[in-house]
């Protein structure tokens, strides 16, 4: 993304010339690199309508700093001087624009999993589903990518350290978790990879309530066995090199 573009020079790190901010100035590669993944991101979950305006929120780690999405700023007009970065402890360690609402959130997911990118987003047939049910139904097989039937975290005012905790049980042993009249949130191991599942979440709330709208019948669901044979054929997806 041209707009993105940082300026080089010869000590192998990016950022504007001279005379700016320094935490803006000194940007290694690869966190530059990461920024514009990051917005990349970003701009994906609104423009595949899983977030309205800066409703929602990205972040990737890069060693034990966390680039994150800058609050209320819409991602359409994020540039390479716009980077912001904590520590694991919620420091800001990089730019002058206040993270997220939702640091709290995706700290917890760095700090209890193995994540190395986390995605939250306002995907209207997610949230939907979050009003309904505890658990959202095991429609369909890519359940078992997420990890398991994927949980519904109990109602916490955004932003607090109680989302995170309720996130958290909600996330035990899955990848992605419904966030109750709230949202989604999908973890991995790449920002394509939270990406991914974050779609894939919304996608499997789309067809169950699509199929639990026809009158006089009962959607059919999968069974404990039939998951779990799933989740084995897994393991062995994609292409190995």
């Amino acid at each position: 993304m041209a707009e993105q573009r940082a300026d080089r020079r010869d000590d192998g790190r990016a950022g504007p010339p001279d005379g700016a901010d320094p935490q803006v100035r000194e940007v290694p590669q690869e966190e530059a690199r990461a920024w514009e993944a990051l917005v990349a991101t970003a701009r994906r979950t609104v423009a595949d309508g899983l977030v309205v305006g800066t409703s929602g929120n990205v972040s990737v780690r890069i060693g034990d700093t966390v680039l994150v999405t800058p609050s209320g700023v819409p991602y359409d007009r994020l540039t390479p001087a716009d980077l912001t970065a904590v520590a694991l402890d919620g420091r800001q360690v990089r730019g002058t624009l206040v993270p997220t609402s939702e640091l709290p959130l995706h700290l917890a997911v760095y700090r209890h999993t193995d994540a190395r990118a986390v995605v939250h987003t306002h995907a209207v047939h997610a949230t939907a589903v979050s009003t309904l049910v505890p658990e959202l139904p095991v429609i369909h097989y890519m359940t078992a990518a997420l990890g398991g039937p994927v949980r519904v975290a109990p109602y916490a005012t955004y932003g607090t350290e109680a989302l995170a905790e309720n996130m958290l049980r909600a996330l035990d042993g899955r990848s992605g978790c419904l966030l109750q009249n709230h949202g989604t949130v999908t973890y991995g191991a790449t920002l394509d990879q939270a990406y991914d599942r974050t779609a894939q979440l919304e996608w499997m709330c789309r067809l169950w309530l699509t199929a639990s709208s026809v009158p006089g019948l009962t959607p059919s669901l999968l069974s404990t066995d039939q998951l779990a044979d799933v989740t084995e054929r897994l393991k062995g997806y994609g292409q190995r090199g």
